[in-house]
């Protein structure tokens, strides 16, 4: 397992994106691109591919204990931080995504473009079985 393994990771479990890490890495004062960071999450087969260095993952991980606890002057609680970075990428997922279509109050339904249509019914899933509960039917 490599650097950027490791960088993976920790940038899959605590749900980071690019600007965010931009962001904590400058907490350990350590200034880096966001196209160089993308750099390190591509396949390593791909031709824009880039090593991890030490001193890169060094500086985040130093940087991460900054922006997790805090510094002694001034602590912060590592689940509220975590907390708030989950809200902003769930803030941000449903800004970028596309606004629905209005619904009827009615149906609930997006409105129809033709104003003769008529929905089919439908077509329950399992037939109707009679039972006799064991008992036979007297004729």
């Amino acid at each position: 397992m490599n650097n950027n393994d490791i960088f993976k990771k920790l940038r899959v479990a605590l749900q980071l994106r690019d600007d965010q890490i931009v962001e904590i890495l400058e907490l350990a004062d350590f200034r880096i691109s966001k196209a160089e960071i993308g750099a390190f999450f591509r396949n390593a087969d791909h031709p824009n591919y880039m090593e991890c260095g030490d001193q890169v993952l060094r500086n985040f991980l130093n940087g991460l204990i900054i922006h997790l606890r805090g510094t002694k002057e001034n602590p912060k609680n590592p689940q509220e931080v975590l907390a708030k970075n989950k809200a902003a990428i769930k803030t941000s997922s449903t800004a970028t995504k596309k606004p629905a279509a209005p619904k009827s109050q009615a149906t609930g339904k997006a409105p129809s473009k033709n104003k003769n249509f008529k929905p089919k019914k439908q077509e329950p899933v399992v037939q109707k079985v009679k039972f006799n509960n064991g008992k036979n039917k007297k004729s």
